[in-house]
């Protein structure tokens, strides 16, 4: 028998050449194959990848749904590991996967949810309070795919089918730099706004009252980041201001619409 799983892992990139190793190297050994879809990288992403054993395919940037869905179809078998380039599998979570496959037990479902948790710079792995959240990364594909949703990058399980919890933790190392931080966030305000521009929707002005301190509120308390002291003060400022900049921004654009009438 083989050692490796009859799984393929794909990761989207641009510009990761300082992250994509870890995420790479963590898969690269046991699945059947690893398959980066890249948009347009500057750096040196598609060199490391391929480097490290992954099959690098270029498509232009459509989106986060669409990308992903572009991943899937590249892929040779319909188990699939998604993983992004900031991610990385835990050796734990590694095992977990390994075993369920020697036994079939991973047909128990049909998609399979992960923790994702925050690794910081500073860190070499998740503080056991760290943030985290559970998302579809390993599914049967022929049972569900990741959303068109050009901001949403979900996997949508067809109806009847099974999803069950994995207990191995992904990491994710999200924040290269606080300046970085400040720039991603700006980014994906401005698609989130349109976004919602785009189906119709609209947020409530008193939220530019209430948006910061109750977004700072739970990301101090409700997310823990209390727990990393100083650091965790900084992150629960800068979290309320990502979710306050969502908030101005769909405001100003109902602005500059009334104006341009």
């Amino acid at each position: 028998m083989s050692d490796r799983l009859p799984l393929s892992a794909f990761i989207i990139a641009k510009d990761e050449a300082d992250r994509i190793g870890r995420a790479i190297a963590s898969v690269v050994d046991w699945v059947d194959e690893v398959i980066v879809i890249d948009s347009g990288s500057s750096d040196d992403t598609v060199r490391v990848a391929e480097n490290l054993g992954a099959r690098v395919v270029h498509n232009a940037w459509p989106g986060y749904g669409p990308q992903k869905r572009f991943g899937e179809d590249q892929c040779r078998n319909d188990w699939l590991l998604n993983l992004d380039a900031d991610e990385e599998i835990t050796p734990d979570l590694r095992s977990e996967i390994e075993t369920l496959f020697r036994s079939d037990r991973h047909l128990d479902a049909d998609s399979w949810r992960i923790m994702i948790r925050d690794v910081f710079a500073h860190e070499s792995e998740p503080a056991p309070w760290a943030y985290g959240y559970h998302q579809i990364r390993l599914y049967d594909r022929r049972q569900g795919r990741f959303s068109e949703s050009s901001v949403h990058d979900t996997v949508r399980p067809l109806e009847g089918t099974t999803t069950k919890n994995l207990n191995g933790i992904m990491g994710h190392r999200s924040i290269r730099s606080l300046d970085f931080q400040v720039g991603k966030y700006n980014r994906y305000s401005n698609m989130q706004v349109e976004d919602m521009r785009t189906r119709g929707r609209s947020l409530p002005r008193w939220r530019l009252l209430t948006e910061f301190p109750v977004s700072f509120l739970k990301g101090y308390f409700a997310r823990q980041y209390w727990r990393y002291g100083w650091w965790g003060l900084i992150l629960s400022m800068n979290y309320a201001h990502g979710r306050f900049l969502r908030v101005a921004k769909a405001y100003e654009a109902e602005l500059l619409s009334a104006t341009s009438k």
